[in-house]
């Protein structure tokens, strides 16, 4: 399935609300997001107007591994 082009990242953290992912942390222009949702996740995102395409892929793969779904299947229920 296609990526988003044009997702900044406070969009995504937004989106990840979905998993139990939140905000725990801000340094700069990056966001550490964290879940407790099958044992404790941590993913760091930059809060860039746009995602580069690597970088949003990169964050997905390892959601998608945290929880043990495809990657395809998150990207489905995420956008």
């Amino acid at each position: 399935m296609r990526l988003p082009r044009e997702i900044s990242g406070e969009e995504l953290a937004k989106l990840l609300k979905k998993y139990a992912y939140e905000i725990t942390r801000q340094t700069g222009s990056h966001m550490r997001l964290t879940t407790t949702l099958q044992g404790e996740h941590h993913i760091t995102i930059p809060a860039h107007k746009y995602l580069k395409i690597g970088t949003l892929n990169g964050i997905l793969s390892d959601v998608a591994n945290h929880f043990k779904i495809d990657k395809n299947d998150l990207i489905k229920e995420l956008f």
